[in-house]
């Protein structure tokens, strides 16, 4: 699916995507350039908000999906939802269709908020996938190793590792991603040199 928002007629600030493979850095980089004064929209905080009890995204969904989806204690059951959907790419594009609409939306309110010089960072996974990217008038690609991605999944987010590999081919690889970048930062050593990479792209780009 390749569905492209309107971008709104706000030339007077830089628009910055970024993105990156599961697990390979982008909240790092994400919260590096809020501190830079950035204002980040982050599509995943979008959505789950969206698909909060009663929100629409909720019920969108809960009306696609069926109650399988669902906790017993009525919020989404967001582990068995993935499973569905990493496993289905016609489900995966299904879930695609009724989120995405809803985060461009709500993403264009906050765009209107903007004061003229802002920057600001759309945090989003699947910006290439959507082509969202064609929109922007940066890209940054986060990269790390896959190994090491597995890794983070399975040690820090108690993931299988069967899953975390599923979620990892469900996305775009890293050469599509890096074939739209403006700059690709290379996370493969420490927190402070991935900091450093996003300093020194602020500097030229955004400061």
């Amino acid at each position: 699916m390749k569905e492209l928002f309107t971008r709104p007629d706000r030339a007077d600030v830089l628009r910055v995507g970024l993105t990156g493979g599961i697990a390979s850095g982008k909240s790092t980089v994400s919260r590096r350039l809020a501190e830079h004064g950035a204002l980040v929209v982050d599509a995943d905080a979008i959505a789950r908000e969206l698909q909060e009890p009663g929100a629409v995204g909720y019920e969108a969904v809960l009306e696609h999906f069926g109650p399988a989806v669902v906790r017993d204690d009525g919020a989404l059951d967001r582990v068995a939802l993935a499973r569905i959907v990493f496993g289905d790419p016609a489900q995966l594009e299904a879930l695609n269709g009724i989120m995405h609409p809803l985060v461009r939306a709500r993403t264009s309110r906050l765009l209107a908020d903007v004061p003229p010089g802002g920057v600001v960072v759309h945090d989003i996974p699947l910006l290439v996938e959507t082509g969202q990217h064609e929109q922007m008038d940066r890209v940054l690609v986060v990269e790390a190793p896959e190994a090491e991605r597995v890794r983070r999944m399975v040690e820090d987010r108690g993931m299988a590792e069967q899953d975390a590999r599923r979620r990892i081919a469900a996305q775009a690889k890293d050469e599509d991603r890096r074939a739209v970048a403006t700059t690709v930062l290379e996370n493969t050593g420490s927190i402070a040199e991935l900091e450093a990479q996003v300093d020194e792209w602020w500097n030229r780009e955004a400061a």
